[in-house]
């Protein structure tokens, strides 16, 4: 699975990376599920999104990180989205953890040049359903309130490349650059989801802080002293 990732890449170099305007962005260490992220629609434009899908249909929140490259054309909660409503989501890398005889051991996974690529995404907006105004509200009433509709995203995700294949066995779909185009235009091919080549990439131990996602700083993203894993 992928549930969590970094993007600290300065705006203007995501900016000349994905050819549209990121505005103004700080750069995160820790991306984690309930927070909102850029993404770049198949629209042409960076949004903020909620990373936690919920199909539009849904009477109450679904938060789906994910979405199975097997099963995102035929399952009903990722149908629509997969037809309609595909996104690139940035990154510079991305956590995945093993298990010890300590506990669990967060992983980083990145380009060896630590160079943005992009995930493939689904995403749909999503009306809270009408709830009852209570005391804490502004101005409360008693009288029904709608809350504002809500952006949500999910990672799709594939088998694990070599590399990611000794620490998880999924990982995200990473998109070559040159296939971005063909995801966000609806292309219904299955080389899309193979595991993208681990040649340039490498994964390393890093801190247990990573756990909490309450933990952003740039010390996330180095090495513990058990030393640096990289591939062939």
């Amino acid at each position: 699975m992928c549930g969590r990732y970094s993007l600290h890449t300065e705006p203007a170099r995501l900016t000349d990376r994905f050819g549209v305007d990121f505005g103004e962005f700080e750069p995160r260490y820790n991306c984690a599920p309930g927070q909102e992220l850029p993404v770049v629609t198949d629209g042409g434009e960076c949004r903020r999104m909620e990373w936690g899908f919920t199909p539009s249909w849904a009477d109450e929140s679904f938060d789906l990180i994910n979405a199975r490259a097997e099963t995102v054309a035929e399952k009903r909660s990722f149908a629509d989205a997969y037809e309609s409503r595909r996104c690139l989501v940035p990154a510079t890398g991305f956590y995945e953890w093993t298990e010890t005889g300590a506990g669990k051991q967060p992983h980083r996974v990145a380009f060896e040049d630590d160079r943005p690529f992009a995930m493939a995404g689904i995403y749909e907006r999503w009306q809270p359903p009408t709830r009852q105004a209570g005391l804490a509200d502004f101005g409360a009433d008693g009288t029904d309130v709608d809350d504002d509709p809500i952006e949500t995203f999910a990672v799709v995700t594939t088998e694990p490349n070599d590399l990611v294949a000794d620490l998880h066995h999924r990982m995200a779909v990473i998109l070559p650059p040159e296939r971005e185009a063909d995801w966000l235009s609806g292309a219904d091919e299955s080389t899309l989801f193979e595991p993208y080549d681990d040649t340039g990439m490498h994964a390393y131990p890093v801190s247990t802080a990573v756990n909490s996602p309450a933990n952003d700083d740039p010390s996330l993203l180095e090495p513990t002293e058990t030393g640096e894993r990289a591939s062939d």
